[in-house]
This record gives structure tokens, C-alpha cells and sequence, in this order.
């Protein structure tokens, strides 16, 4: 038996509470509710497998990051596509942002060398980061449809990342087993 992790950032409660009716919508107008199955977050590592018996292991890592980022301020502005010819996604997009694209290649170097032989995915490698609305069970008539809506809508909300989290699927849904608070630096 294995269990399933990955690390993510959340957006506030008021402003996952809006995403959540996002998705909402689209379940109910473009039969895609596969982004309900998933609290919104911003994928920092993608999901990774490691046998039950390395839970403990997988937890002292993560309570041991070495992290050098202090917090920062994320703004989501309006919506992004991934036009995959079979599994189109529809998503929020975070402004480019210096500090999450370090964060995220801190992490992936973090857990490079602690589990050096568990493959990183060329994706990971290629930081794209997003906050999915609907995809996997979007059709492609529908996403087209979907997209042309979305492209035009505006959404704008600024929140401070403060911490990430490992989440841990039980089978059913994911769940934040633990979070990382980032640093407050000083400047001198």
C-alpha cells in the first residue's frame, strides 16, 4: 500500500469560498465538477506516492524544509487555458511572481535530495502555476464553450502566502496534514 502527497498553497477561506462557486457553475453549466473533488490550491509539488511505511519519513521532511522565503503577497488576475487536445483546463491565474517561482524551485531542490531516486516531472520543472476551475472531466466541445466565456471575464484578489501545506489523499479526498509557515525576515 502507498500513500499520495503533494505540497500547495491555499488561498484564504473568503476567497476559496468564491473559487468554490466558480466551480460551481461550471459543474452545473459545463458538466465538469472533477476541480470539486479538490480544495483550491496552487500545486507547489505535484503528487508523489511513497509506501505507508515511509509516512513518518515523509513527514520529518517536510517539518524539516529549508525554506528561505519569507512571506508575500499573491495576486489571482483573471483566467488562463491549457488547450490539451483531450483534457482542456480551465484555470485562475497567479500574476508572475518572483517569490512563489522561487518557493517552488526551493522545494523541488529540497526534495530532490531527500528522495533522490523519485523522479521529478519535466512540468514541475517548467513552473506553470495555476488555480484549476475545471479540467479532467471537461469535454472538449464544452471547454471550448466554457473558454470563450471565461477568457472574457475578469477576477482579481490579492492574499498574502503566508505558509503551504502537505495534503494526503485518504482514498476519498485530500486533506492538509501539515503546514510550513514562512519566515518574516528583517531587512537590516
Amino acid at each position: 500500500m502507498e500513500n499520495l502527497y503533494f505540497l500547495a498553497i491555499t488561498p484564504p477561506e473568503e476567497i476559496s469560498k468564491e473559487i468554490i462557486e466558480i466551480q460551481e457553475d461550471i459543474a452545473a453549466r459545463f458538466d465538469s465538477r472533477a476541480s470539486l473533488k479538490v480544495m483550491p490550491h496552487i500545486t507547489l509539488k505535484a503528487p508523489f506516492k511513497f509506501p505507508m511505511a515511509a509516512h513518518i519519513i515523509v513527514l520529518e521532511w517536510f517539518e524539516n524544509l529549508q525554506i528561505n522565503q519569507s512571506a508575500f503577497n499573491l495576486e489571482l488576475k483573471d483566467y488562463g487555458a491549457f488547450h490539451n487536445k483531450n483534457k482542456p483546463v480551465i484555470f485562475i491565474k497567479p500574476e508572475k511572481n518572483a517569490s512563489l517561482a522561487t518557493l517552488q524551485k526551493q522545494i523541488l531542490s529540497e526534495f530532490e535530495n531527500a528522495f533522490p531516486g523519485v523522479a521529478i516531472m519535466d512540468l514541475e520543472l517548467d513552473f506553470h502555476p495555476h488555480l484549476t476551475i475545471a479540467y479532467r472531466d471537461l469535454k472538449v466541445n464544452l471547454f471550448q464553450e466554457a473558454w470563450r466565456e471565461f477568457q472574457a471575464r475578469e477576477f482579481l484578489k490579492i492574499f498574502e502566502v503566508n505558509d503551504f501545506h502537505l495534503l494526503q489523499h485518504d482514498g476519498k479526498k485530500w486533506n492538509i496534514i501539515r503546514t510550513f509557515p514562512l519566515k518574516f525576515f528583517q531587512n537590516n
